[in-house]
């Protein structure tokens, strides 16, 4: 998914859980351009698959709503996006929030989108620098 302005995360204005506190609330929408890439990874697929040697193959041209729904089957990002402006972004380069000195946010979140697969590794490398970062801060006496 493109990082369209338009989409955002915010707290339930009425909805809360268990505890008390807001739940999140997601406000996007799969647009054309996301329903093209799923038809041509699907396209992409099939090609490998014959490659392969595979037999008997479908592959739908329209994919189902429960596929391009957001949040089903994908990495979802961006609810936190890292920026050096505080009123475009969240968290600053080191994923450190610009309102709170100790919160730092190492997932999917700080990242406006990815690649095709895998962003586990780069979360991993985005919390081992955000975590250096921070021990130098608190080593500084500054955090």
């Amino acid at each position: 998914m493109l990082p369209y302005y338009e989409n955002y995360a915010s707290l339930h204005p009425t909805k809360k859980d268990k505890w008390g506190i807001p739940l999140l609330h997601i406000d996007a929408q799969i647009r054309d351009n996301e329903r093209k890439m799923i038809v041509q990874a699907a396209k992409d697929l099939k090609e490998m698959l014959k490659a392969g040697g595979c037999t008997n193959i479908r592959v739908s041209e329209t994919p189902a709503d429960k596929y391009i729904m957001v949040g089903a089957r994908t990495h979802e990002m961006g609810g936190a996006c890292m920026g050096d402006d505080p009123k475009q972004a969240v968290l600053n380069k080191w994923a450190q929030s610009h309102d709170v000195d100790n919160l730092f946010v190492t997932d999917g979140a700080c990242m406006p989108s990815c690649s095709t697969q895998n962003p586990s590794l780069t979360y991993m490398a985005i919390t081992a620098r955000s975590a250096d970062y921070a021990a130098k801060l608190m080593q500084q006496g500054k955090l």
